[in-house]
């Protein structure tokens, strides 16, 4: 082979690399690109559904009044909260600086020893295979183009749809859970007091089901899984908190 043809031999097998590469970079956008703000607006609303509602059943069952039960879901509301948006910032932000000493680190590598970086790079374009000489050539295109962020990508494995963000992971859980956690307490209001706890589990564990369903269809998984699982965890924790309300309300 000519060194002619040696040049659009390579040439056609880096457009090749690239198309896939963002082929399956689309691809990924369709599941993976919601995984932040999916996981905090799941844990968010499906705590707020699951802790309110159970605490709305365990204080109804003690036999308290119902301004005293609508003023326990209130507090539990914005308590949980707040709650989850101080655990999100601080859980995500440890990610994040892990991140951000991760890319330091990767800085200072790339400064003080380009040429190890790139056989670095080249071996890994290698272990998911390609032929060494064309990962040599994948590695010094991407590199000249800008080195820092194909080693951030395909070294440390970290990408623009999946970097930590604490404030909005902060923010999105707060609110979820305050979406979630409106909902047990938009019942009783309306709902007889006889029926205040069978009425409150009842919509709750529809909303949960729902919600469920929805996080699994959204993530590309079985609908039916996600539902039955979130729904069995909220059944659990509003009948050990209505026992333990009846329990302790009846010594009271």
């Amino acid at each position: 082979m000519d060194d002619s043809s040696r040049s659009r031999h390579i040439a056609d097998s880096l457009s090749r690399v690239y198309h896939v590469r963002m082929f399956i970079k689309h691809q990924e956008r369709h599941r993976t690109h919601h995984i932040g703000w999916l996981r905090a607006a799941v844990l968010g609303a499906n705590d707020g559904i699951v802790s309110t509602a159970s605490l709305v059943v365990g204080v109804a069952a003690s036999g308290a009044s119902l301004k005293e039960i609508l003023v326990a879901g209130i507090a539990g509301l914005v308590a949980g909260a707040m709650s989850m948006a101080a655990g999100e910032y601080v859980s995500v932000s440890s990610q994040s600086d892990t991140e951000r000493a991760d890319i330091e680190r990767e800085k200072q590598e790339l400064a003080a020893d380009i040429e190890h970086e790139r056989r670095e790079l080249a071996s890994i374009y290698a272990g998911r295979g390609l032929e060494p000489e064309l990962a040599r050539q994948v590695a010094e295109q991407l590199m000249a183009k800008n080195a820092l962020e194909a080693h951030v990508r395909d070294e440390l494995g970290i990408s623009e749809t999946a970097a930590a963000k604490p404030i909005q992971a902060a923010f999105t859980s707060a609110f979820t859970f305050s979406v979630g956690a409106a909902l047990p307490l938009a019942v009783i209001p309306v709902a007889p007091t006889a029926y205040l706890i069978p009425l409150v589990c009842l919509t709750s564990l529809t909303f949960l089901a729902f919600l469920g369903g929805l996080a699994a269809h959204t993530g590309g998984a079985s609908i039916m899984k996600g539902a039955s699982r979130v729904t069995f965890w909220g059944m659990l924790a509003m009948a050990l908190t209505a026992g333990a309300g009846a329990l302790f309300g009846g010594h009271s």
